[in-house]
């Protein structure tokens, strides 16, 4: 669009007129000028990017976390003019929307202690898109996957989210990594009407019913905890459970899970204690279980310091030592190596190795196809079926697609079948499957589903319950 100011230049030179043209003009850039200043001024206040951050950005100043409301709320040709390119029609879609492609974003960690689980999440949803788009895309469009770091920290969760949803404008958010992250990004989504789809979490708090752009794929974390302690309970006869959980809303929703069904046994922890996030500083906290002397210790916490807690509880003790689907199955196997056999993980998708199922096949083919020699994982493939989860709302909604018309078009179908997984919603309940499995590390560093604490399993270490 001309402005006034190169409307007046041309005509400037022409005539005694012109003059007083001339000088409306040069007042018109003193004013542009003025007001790129304070735009460049305003620019030096906004977030680093994530992406690149150094480990320091995990302690980023308070200033990249709590930015005063100016910083939030750009003015709104920064943050709401559309790119030079849009065309009028374009511009009554939904942002991260046009003819040619759909634009999806993701803040999670891809540095820092839970870095895998970013990775495994992001390799599982952009091999989804990658099968998309090799079959032509969805009506049409191909999709894309716009990825910033935030190392597991609320305060970068928080910052990356906002550019992605006033900047970036992404169509909807896929595959956040975490519980503190995902309620620092969450109510910046939800106030956007931003779908916010497959987290890599089963906190409570993303179950609540009003929040209806979250849809969540899997089980919940009291959901595996009660699993857990119904095993222990009805298989072993366990009555002295210990948790080691991370100092965080993850680690308290997880604590406060194992508690609800310990007490639906007229039961309470023996010791529950707590270890700050994405460190391993779990020394205070394993010693503090190992003087209560439980049976059995549910680790709600990430691979790196649940692997520590394992080598100094297994010095003094021999308890049913199980974690919940977070840990990164694959990473904490690898790290325990032969250690690792007999420690339980509840798991909310399928064995990822088993290309007797369905899906499961399907995901190897698309992995290989995106990434060959990518291993195959529980948490890759949790973020393969969100991704397909994606494709499936956008071609239940159409060639005319919205942000309202993919949220509706999921919410409201009777039943979403991906290969088998059977997804569910409807009113009030936002979580798709209640599906919770049960596995063990074998002797040989593999994952097997077993039914019941004591099975015998490939490599198992004993057959019998414990006495």
């Amino acid at each position: 669009m001309l402005t006034r100011c190169q409307i007046f230049r041309p005509i400037s030179l022409v005539t005694a007129a012109g003059l007083l043209v001339a000088t409306l003009g040069m007042a018109c850039r003193d004013g542009q000028e003025e007001t790129t200043q304070n735009n460049s001024a305003g620019a030096t206040t906004s977030p680093p990017n994530a992406t690149t951050a150094p480990p320091e950005a995990t302690t980023a100043p308070p200033s990249a976390t709590t930015a005063p409301p100016e910083a939030a709320t750009a003015p709104p040709e920064a943050t709401t003019a559309p790119p030079s390119a849009t065309t009028e029609h374009e511009r009554v879609r939904s942002p991260g929307v046009s003819d040619a492609q759909v634009l999806f974003g993701q803040s999670a960690a891809f540095s820092g202690p839970a870095r895998e689980l970013g990775r495994q999440m992001r390799l599982g949803i952009e091999a989804a898109f990658h099968e998309a788009n090799q079959a032509g895309g969805v009506h049409g469009r191909r999709l894309k996957l716009e990825t910033m770091d935030d190392a597991y920290e609320d305060d970068y969760a928080y910052t990356n989210t906002e550019q992605l949803i006033e900047n970036n404008e992404v169509f909807a958010l896929v595959g956040a990594v975490g519980t503190p992250t995902s309620r620092a990004a969450s109510p910046l989504a939800h106030a956007a009407g931003v779908p916010f789809l497959g987290p890599f979490t089963g906190a409570e708090f993303l179950r609540d019913p009003r929040l209806d752009n979250v849809l969540n794929f899997r089980a919940s974390y009291y959901q595996e905890t009660e699993e857990m302690v119904a095993r222990l309970t009805a298989d072993l006869g366990v009555t002295r459970v210990a948790v080691l959980y991370q100092d965080d809303s993850y680690g308290q929703n997880g604590l406060e899970g194992t508690r609800l069904a310990l007490e639906r046994r007229e039961l309470k922890p023996v010791a529950s204690w707590h270890y700050p996030r994405n460190t391993s500083a779990v020394k205070g906290a394993a010693l503090r279980i190992i003087a209560a002397n439980p049976e059995a210790v549910i680790m709600i916490g990430s691979y790196a310091p649940v692997v520590r807690t394992i080598e100094l509880v297994r010095r003094e003790l021999d308890p049913v030592l199980m974690a919940v689907s977070f840990v990164g199955s694959n990473a904490l196997a690898d790290a325990l190596g032969e250690d690792g056999a007999g420690v339980y993980v509840t798991q909310v998708v399928p064995l990822p190795r088993d290309g007797g199922i369905p899906v499961v096949a399907r995901y190897h083919s698309a992995i290989s196809e995106y990434e060959p020699g990518a291993e195959p994982g529980f948490v890759s493939l949790e973020g393969y079926l969100a991704g397909r989860l994606a494709v499936a709302g956008l071609e239940t909604c159409g060639p005319e697609l919205s942000r309202e018309c993919f949220l509706r078009s999921l919410q409201d179908a009777e039943t979403i079948d991906i290969d088998g997984i059977q997804l569910k919603y409807g009113p009030g309940d936002n979580q798709g499957s209640d599906t919770v499995f049960l596995t063990v590390i074998g002797a040989d560093g593999k994952y097997h589903q077993v039914e019941k604490l004591g099975d015998p399993y490939p490599g198992s270490p004993r057959t019998t319950p414990a006495p």
